[in-house]
């Protein structure tokens, strides 16, 4: 295995868990920008309402986005996996 091999790995590695994440980070931004202007528009300075809709929609967002996630990861780790025997030569 060379250092090419682990860089294309790690690569391929970082790409999925960018790909699994982005998502559900988006979804807590949006979220936090709709309420931070909210929070403006009514002069409301609480800081502690923006994390129970933030929890619920990306709660709602993981049951939503959960099964398109973990078929990403049990893909990329299937495919890890089934070239096993390149790596250890």
């Amino acid at each position: 295995m060379t250092i090419d091999d682990v860089t294309a790995m790690m690569g391929d590695a970082l790409f999925v868990v960018i790909k699994v994440a982005a998502p559900i980070l988006l979804v807590s931004l949006v979220i936090g920008l709709v309420i931070s202007i909210f929070q403006t528009v009514t002069s409301i300075q609480e800081q502690t309402l923006t994390f129970v809709p933030k929890i619920i929609c990306v709660f709602v967002g993981l049951m939503i986005l959960g099964n398109w996630m973990l078929s990403s990861l049990v893909e990329y780790m299937v495919e890890l996996w089934s070239n096993f025997s390149l790596y250890i030569r």
